[in-house]
């Protein structure tokens, strides 16, 4: 039997895939000390969470009830993804827009 060590800053990395405002309380838990670990699931977290809002409200101007199943699919796949990662000690980035979050939100550090 192995045993797993935790990675530093897990709880805050899980804490920001619970809600936006999860995410923004994940910003302030990382700031001291910094962890790489939670830094990427932040990042990562805090752009699905602004995505899925900024898509959800251009839907609410434009409904499209097809369209609104597609992002609810979408959010709740790459949600699911990271969220997993972030449980299973991975520094894994979700797939499609996760490299852009990486450079757009280097302010979250």
């Amino acid at each position: 039997m192995t045993t797993q060590t935790k990675p530093e800053g897990k709880t805050t990395a899980i804490v920001a895939y619970l809600t936006i405002i999860g995410a923004i309380i994940a910003i302030t838990m990382n700031n001291e000390p910094k962890h790489e670990f939670a830094r990427v699931h932040t990042r990562q977290a805090f752009g699905l969470h602004l995505m899925f809002h900024a898509f959800a409200l251009f839907l609410s101007v434009w409904y499209n009830q097809y369209a609104l199943y597609g992002l609810y699919i979408c959010y709740m796949v790459l949600w699911g993804y990271g969220f997993a990662s972030a449980i299973g000690n991975q520094k894994q980035i979700v797939p499609l827009v996760g490299t852009y979050f990486q450079k757009w939100f280097t302010f979250i550090s």
